[in-house]
């Protein structure tokens, strides 16, 4: 999984302290002007116009998205509760 954030963008500094990202197996991937990699992947997942408006976006293995996140959902992936997801036509990024 990826959580795509912005600098200076306080839900997504919430999420990133909230939950244990690196123990849920998500990466964290910054969106900006000086990383062209996380913006590419983004745009590859389709969510560029989501980005625009909703910061921390959360890409789950099967490529669908979630956006509107709390700690709550991210921790609740793992224990099958449900959520809003988005889908994409996009197979999973390959982690380089």
């Amino acid at each position: 999984m990826t959580l795509f954030t912005k600098e200076g963008c306080e839900k997504c500094d919430y999420v990133k302290k909230s939950v244990d990202l690196k123990k849920l197996g998500v990466r964290v991937e910054i969106l900006s002007a000086d990383n062209p990699d996380s913006l590419a992947h983004l745009a590859w997942h389709g969510l560029v116009r989501i980005a625009e408006t909703a910061a921390a976006i959360l890409v789950l293995d099967d490529s669908s998205a979630l956006t509107g996140l709390s700690a709550s959902k991210i921790t609740g992936l793992g224990r099958g509760k449900g959520v809003s997801r988005r889908s994409s036509s996009h197979p999973p990024a390959a982690n380089p």
